[in-house]
């Protein structure tokens, strides 16, 4: 197989993998508002005043060379909603340059009136596979309000989301761990709309209580069977990155929702706040020691490949 890089490595320890999930931004060349102008007040890292710089492949082949990236998949990163498929382009002229993103995770809002003229604009691209789609969710559990313009509630919100599948494009679903039932309930409306958990849930809250919530979320969204998760972003906000926190994060999500449906994912340069590239990899990959190669391929490739339907030389 080939690597992005061009070269393969042979050095113990090297993974290989497909990266689900990392993000490049040029500042030079487009806006992306929370990069550019102020600060976001409730970003879920807290300060995040290093990762606002440019972002370019150059510095994603620097990051990921201790291992064998074979693809990547692309997930929108808040390019000026005003230009929602002028980043796509971008993205399709860095891959022609680059060879890589494989595949382009796009936005487009479900609850505005162009939203199917948006979401036809970006399945035009061949790279693009997906959607990603913020709800409207709430900063904490307490004051959430389903129902509300933009949450998984809203009519209008619902009849953007279906249009997915007439485009025959699935979900990147990113929201609070509390707000998972939610989603769940999304995912049994429309079984025929592959949906795909982002950042193993967002659980945030350590606590034996905080967990028990969050693992009964995993579990409502792990029993829609349309439904895969991003096992990736456990970074704490004013946390140190920690392994055996972390670890025991990977083996439930692992158990709740099977290896099949279980995909790797670095968040980079996101992640890279709390945790090098090379670091993540190989913390993941000892994690999963116990586990047969088969089931490592398909964790940190096979599955993403699947889902995202990637051609691999």
């Amino acid at each position: 197989m080939k690597t992005i890089s061009g070269q393969w490595n042979e050095a113990p320890g090297a993974v290989t993998l497909i990266d689900a999930h990392h993000h490049l931004w040029d500042l030079k060349a487009n806006r992306y508002p929370f990069l550019s102008d102020q600060p976001e007040p409730h970003f879920f890292l807290g300060d995040y005043d290093a990762i606002r710089r440019n972002y370019l492949p150059d510095d994603y082949l620097r990051d990921s060379q201790a291992h064998n990236v074979l693809t990547t998949v692309h997930c929108e990163a808040e390019m000026d909603r005003s230009r929602q498929v002028a980043e796509t382009q971008w993205l399709t002229e860095v891959n022609a340059r680059y060879g890589f993103p494989g595949a382009i995770v796009a936005h487009a809002w479900f609850h505005t009136g162009n939203a199917e003229e948006i979401i036809a604009a970006q399945a035009r691209f061949p790279l693009v596979r997906g959607i990603r789609s913020k709800p409207v969710t709430s900063l904490r559990p307490d004051p959430a309000t389903p129902g509300a313009p933009g949450t998984m509630q809203d009519d209008r919100w619902l009849r953007g989301f279906a249009l997915l599948q007439k485009y025959r494009l699935s979900w990147d679903l990113r929201v609070p761990y509390w707000h998972l039932t939610e989603a769940a309930e999304v995912a049994q409306q429309f079984p025929g709309i592959p949906i795909v958990l982002n950042h193993t849930g967002f659980p945030w809250d350590r606590s034996e209580d905080g967990l028990a919530v969050w693992r009964h979320g995993m579990e409502a969204v792990a029993s829609q069977p349309n439904v895969h998760v991003k096992v990736s972003e456990f970074g704490l906000k004013d946390s140190a990155w920690d392994y055996e926190s972390n670890r025991r994060v990977v083996l439930e999500a692992i158990a709740i929702f099977g290896i099949e449906r279980c995909i790797f994912a670095s968040n980079f340069p996101v992640a890279g706040l709390r945790v090098g590239y090379d670091r993540l990899v190989r913390s993941l990959d000892r994690m999963l020691a116990d586990r047969s190669q088969a089931d490592r391929d398909r964790f940190f490739w096979k599955n993403a490949a699947s889902f995202y339907r990637l051609s691999l030389p």
